[in-house]
């Protein structure tokens, strides 16, 4: 084949007339491109991770942290005796906390799982109900 036709070849780039030079700088070339992808990627994926790991690192150590002010409050139960004319909901709204309970009916949900009983229940004279608290006091 002539010079002329290889050149005519290569302006077409028909592998049929590459020179086994032209076909191994061009089979690097292919190789280093696919290297490179791939580092890329690699470095995309590494720079993600890291990221990640500081957003999260971040994350659990700000949400761990507490105030100067803090006091911890810890859960107590007592026992509490019904008298006449006293109510579950009187009973409840004398011992509610809102810091601890969202509403009273939560808090009155609770005293009824800790006795056993319904929130429509009728209560006697005489009675004892256990009863959740909060104090700051470690007992």
């Amino acid at each position: 084949m002539t010079n002329a036709m290889y050149a005519a070849a290569s302006l077409y780039n028909d592998p049929r007339f590459f020179s086994k030079s032209e076909i191994r700088i061009r089979a690097n070339k292919a190789r280093r491109q696919r290297i490179f992808k791939r580092q890329i990627s690699l470095i995309i994926v590494l720079v993600t991770l890291v990221l990640f790991t500081f957003i999260f690192m971040g994350a659990s150590i700000y949400t761990d942290a507490q105030s100067d002010t803090y006091e911890p409050e810890f859960k107590y139960y007592t026992t509490v005796t019904v008298h006449a004319g006293d109510s579950l909901w009187s009973i409840a709204s004398e011992h509610y906390s809102e810091d601890h309970y969202n509403n009273l009916n939560c808090y009155i949900t609770e005293i009824c799982k800790l006795n056993r009983m319904d929130t429509d229940s009728t209560l006697n004279a005489g009675e004892s109900l256990i009863i959740p608290y909060y104090s700051k006091e470690y007992k």
